[in-house]
């Protein structure tokens, strides 16, 4: 096979995909017009230009709920970025969607992640007159900051998918959740509920905070024991319950109503993971205890944001040609940063 037909050929294949999934030569296209890859499919493309982006290799060390950990088996922000990549792919493929597309989406939802977690996020929109929420501050990153100030470039669907990942406190699929145009996207809002509750599950009982025993044994007997068997629990309720996927392949477009083409969960584990997930907002997120060790991070925010408020010569150029006030410029610079460059410069001033 010739070079040059290698990505009309994996268009082609889209075509066995589900009626439902989003073919790549299908997209809505891109903020500008550029040539197609001879090789890769526009989602491909996506994908493999956020995996090399600066941003993406950031999240390795930018906290996810726990901050500066001893252990080495805490989660990070990159590692949670794979596993809701893992997640939304297995689900995807069940269903038959399209799994590049997934994938893009699932890797760069959280590009624009601050340092410290979401404690981060809270302190970044008080300080902010305009606000600050990371799911925003993403789609900043890949159609502005990257590439010095050209981005990335990606596709709409892509752009969309990371744009409306965000669930703020609202339950999972509950009122308030919003809907992503392109089922991919759906798949990956879900994905990131599943990953989040379950790991961070896993890593409160490593810091101490709760254990097994804590855990709400009318969700526990719902969705299994172990780690492993909360998300197979999951995984296969919502494969099962999407758009009645068993048989979705094999059913004309036509003839299906419009309010079951949706990635969804069945009552029972839905329940369920939101007990789970209510569970750890009581108990971890909003603990007192893990607003007292993050007290002192909301101080080198604060100092940071104070600093280059006032120093408008310190801030690197890139920032500040690629906004329109100071504000925006240390904001998108502070947000940027990763837990121990944010100490490391609070300390330096």
């Amino acid at each position: 096979m010739r070079c040059s037909g290698v990505r009309q050929w994996l268009e082609e294949r889209e075509e066995s995909l589900s009626p439902y999934a989003v073919k790549s030569r299908d997209s809505r296209g891109r903020l500008r017009d550029e040539p197609p890859s001879m090789v890769r499919t526009a989602f491909q493309r996506d994908r493999d230009r956020i995996i090399h982006c600066k941003a993406f290799r950031r999240l390795k060390h930018k906290t996810q709920v726990f901050i500066a950990p001893l252990g080495d088996h805490y989660v990070t922000r990159l590692t949670h970025t794979l596993e809701v990549s893992q997640i939304a792919r297995t689900i995807s493929r069940a269903l038959n969607l399209n799994e590049d597309l997934t994938e893009a989406i699932a890797l760069g939802h959280d590009l624009g992640h601050t340092p410290f977690g979401h404690m981060g996020e809270e302190v970044l929109n008080e300080l902010s007159p305009f606000g600050f929420r990371h799911n925003e501050q993403s789609l900043r990153v890949v159609d502005l900051l990257e590439h010095d100030g050209k981005g990335l470039n990606l596709t709409f669907e892509v752009r969309e998918g990371i744009l409306k990942h965000s669930k703020t406190r609202v339950k999972i699929l509950g009122e308030g959740w919003g809907t992503v145009s392109t089922l991919e996207g759906q798949m990956c809002k879900i994905a990131d509920s599943v990953a989040y509750i379950n790991h961070d599950i896993g890593d409160a009982i490593r810091a101490g905070m709760i254990t097994e025993r804590d855990l709400p044994q009318g969700a526990i007997e719902v969705l299994g024991q172990s780690h492993s068997e909360r998300i197979d629990a999951m995984v296969c309720d919502i494969i099962e319950n999407s758009w009645q996927a068993r048989g979705a392949m094999d059913t004309p477009i036509d003839s299906c109503q419009p309010s079951a083409i949706s990635i969804s969960m069945s009552p029972e584990i839905q329940h369920a993971t939101n007990a789970l997930r209510e569970f750890l907002f009581e108990r971890v997120y909003d603990s007192a205890l893990l607003e007292k060790e993050a007290e002192p991070t909301r101080q080198v925010l604060y100092h940071l944001y104070e600093y280059f408020m006032e120093h408008r010569d310190k801030l690197p150029r890139e920032y500040l040609i690629h906004a329109d006030t100071i504000e925006r410029s240390v904001v998108d610079y502070i947000s940027g940063m990763t837990d121990q460059y944010a100490f490391g410069m609070a300390e330096s001033i």
